[in-house]
């Protein structure tokens, strides 16, 4: 395993630096940072048994058995032997090191611009591990000459939403209906399987501060949820859509239910969308915010995940 990131060396000014080298330096900081804040050091995983215990991980996540895993650790050796990455977070303690994040990237086209995001995942929620292991794969992508990364998503899950779209600041650029398919793992099955590609603007890497339930009390109800709630709301320039508090739980509950949630969400998302409004931010409370991107949003691609 070898470290994502090393320290800047000296302390010349900025201005005596090369071109792009003091922002290499500060996108450095930002990336040890968040390792910093959330305990941990992420690296990058070369080796079988560093690529298996990834793999391991993974099914956890996913309550998958080990002997199946969503991604088996030859797949992920041939992607990083393909020019991918593997990054891993680790926690330290009286046990050793504990594996708790990992993320697995790989280049899509053009490769000079795009990354894209494979899978990530984090076991200690809150505590900024996600953030850590995110910032890692912004660095590598950005080291390797990418501007652009995309990932796809679950958009009935609000806490993953919330950090897509406001911690990382990155911008909804297409709905994919029931992308995958049937899915058997022990968090997806008996759903379908709708994502939400987003794009992240890797040389800004900016959280989004503005609030989406700025104005959403005032908006018009235009439909509502299975729950007999409020499901979209409608201004002039804006629409909110609310998700399920926890869409995880209310599948192993409800199936039937969640499957409703499922489809209504698919019904406002999919007719914004052609109108084109695309997801930028969601709030604490679960309502995503739908408004008209800037002319210059990293256009969608559809290369599969």
């Amino acid at each position: 395993m070898t470290p994502v990131t090393n320290s800047a060396a000296g302390s010349a000014s900025a201005d005596d630096m090369p071109p792009g080298e003091a922002a290499r330096i500060a996108r450095e900081g930002v990336a040890e940072g968040a390792a910093r804040a959330a305990g941990v050091t992420v690296r990058t995983v070369h080796d079988v048994a560093g690529i298996r215990a990834v793999a391991d991980f993974f099914a956890d996540v996913w309550q998958a058995p080990r002997d199946t895993p969503p991604y088996p650790s030859e797949v992920l050796h041939s992607l990083v032997h393909a020019g991918g990455a593997v990054h891993a977070a680790y926690s330290a303690g009286p046990w050793g090191e504990r594996l708790t994040g990992a993320a697995v990237a790989v280049f899509g086209p053009p490769a000079e611009l795009d990354a894209y995001s494979f899978v990530a995942a984090a076991s200690a929620s809150g505590r900024g591990v996600g953030l850590a292991v995110k910032q890692a794969q912004r660095l590598w992508a950005l080291e390797r000459g990418a501007t652009t990364m995309r990932w796809t998503f679950d958009p009935l899950v609000s806490r993953n939403a919330r950090f897509n779209l406001v911690k990382l600041g990155a911008v909804g650029s297409e709905y994919l209906v029931d992308f995958y398919g049937p899915m058997s793992d022990g968090v997806n099955s008996g759903d379908e399987s709708d994502r939400l590609t987003v794009a992240w603007d890797l040389v800004s890497g900016t959280a989004r501060k503005d609030d989406p339930a700025e104005g959403r009390l005032a908006a018009d109800v235009v439909r509502r949820a299975p729950d007999g709630g409020p499901l979209a709301l409608r201004d002039a320039d804006r629409l909110w859509c609310r998700v399920p508090e926890d869409i995880v739980a209310l599948r192993a509950a409800d199936a039937a239910l969640a499957l409703d949630w499922r489809h209504a969400v698919r019904e406002v998302f999919t007719e914004a969308y052609a109108e084109g409004l695309r997801a930028t931010a969601m709030s604490r409370d679960g309502w995503y915010l739908l408004t008209r991107p800037s002319p210059d949003l990293p256009a969608a691609s559809e290369e599969p995940k």
